[in-house]
């Protein structure tokens, strides 16, 4: 498969630095192995090498979901993958689901959901910020998956206008609040999730979800380690991400 003028593309150096870019001509890319061409991107086949101009080799991939959304502009702090993939497996989220959102961020967790409701379904996003909402949506259109997500200005702890829907995910800080809003908005089966960075949410957010007969509330913490592979020497890395977060699951009867 062959790099089109304007296709996004991934260029690896090495485990450690990765650069997202765009094949076009007259376009430059400066690192500290030199500059590399963009324009030569253009014709060369994924899997293939390109060379900077001190003859660094620049390895030529297609870029996955994920790798645009670590690349992507950002306001606030992105979900982190291993969070994000727990949330939207254990919810039951595939194509045709419509899911509502908040709050957008920088549409990290938007464009995941939207990247697996395709092609059929719908994320409808909704966020208080204006502002925030057009840095969404130009990360969005970079993703390639702007198609599938509604944006929308507005509070979900006063109202949440769908109904029916498959789940609800919330980043926020009082997702106790959204509670009620979203039992309206959930069909019967549908789920509840929410990411909060301290436990005291979590306790508020479990309380409310049983006040309202949400059934299987659940509260996890993912937490991934990853390995130094080298034989005779494999062992842990020394750095990890530790704790990001916990995750609130729930279902509407």
């Amino acid at each position: 498969m062959e790099v089109r003028e304007g296709d996004y593309v991934l260029l690896r150096l090495d485990d450690k630095r990765k650069y997202l870019v765009r094949a076009e001509k007259g376009r430059m890319l400066h690192t500290h192995k030199g500059i590399v061409d963009l324009g030569s991107l253009v014709g060369a086949k994924y899997g293939d090498y390109v060379e900077s101009h001190l003859n660094a080799k620049f390895r030529v991939l297609k870029p996955t979901i994920v790798d645009f959304v670590r690349f992507f502009s950002r306001g606030t702090q992105v979900i982190y993958p291993k969070d994000a993939a727990l949330m939207i497996v254990l919810a039951g989220i595939g194509p045709g689901s419509r899911v509502v959102e908040a709050g957008t961020g920088s549409g990290a967790l938007a464009a995941l959901l939207a990247y697996y409701v395709r092609p059929d379904g719908v994320v409808y996003s909704y966020d208080v910020k204006e502002s925030v909402l057009e840095i969404a949506r130009r990360n969005l259109r970079k993703a390639g998956v702007a198609d599938w997500v509604v944006l929308k200005r507005g509070d979900v702890t006063e109202e949440i206008e769908e109904r029916g829907v498959d789940a609800v995910f919330l980043d926020l800080s009082t997702p106790w609040l959204v509670v009620k809003n979203a039992s309206d908005a959930l069909k019967s089966g549908g789920s509840f999730v929410s990411f909060s960075p301290t436990i005291n949410q979590v306790e508020k957010t479990v309380e409310e979800l049983r006040a309202h007969d949400f059934v299987d509330v659940v509260a996890i913490e993912a937490i991934v380690r990853r390995y130094r592979v080298k034989a005779g020497k494999t062992r842990p890395e020394m750095f990890m991400v530790g704790h990001t977060g916990y995750i609130v699951l729930a279902r509407k009867p």
